[in-house]
């Protein structure tokens, strides 16, 4: 999942080295954060946040499959 994220992020930024992916672990939910840089913060989100709502609801349905509970958590990259 975690390269999932990481492979559409890279692809919609501007500066696709900056893109880094973390996975939290929890019992039942793993947390994804997302940073990028702060330039590519609106590309990621999308506009009313379409874009972010996307990919959470395709890691919302791979999770299903995987019997497990993914949160997509984007942050900007200071």
């Amino acid at each position: 999942m975690k390269e999932l994220v990481e492979l559409i992020a890279k692809a919609l930024v501007d500066q696709p080295e900056k893109v880094v992916v973390s996975q939290l672990e929890g019992e039942q939910t793993t947390i994804l954060e997302l940073k990028v840089a702060p330039e590519d913060l609106g590309k990621v989100i999308g506009k009313q946040g379409r874009t972010a709502r996307a990919m959470r609801i395709i890691l919302g349905a791979a999770g299903m499959k995987l019997k497990r509970r993914f949160n997509l958590e984007i942050i900007e990259k200071g």
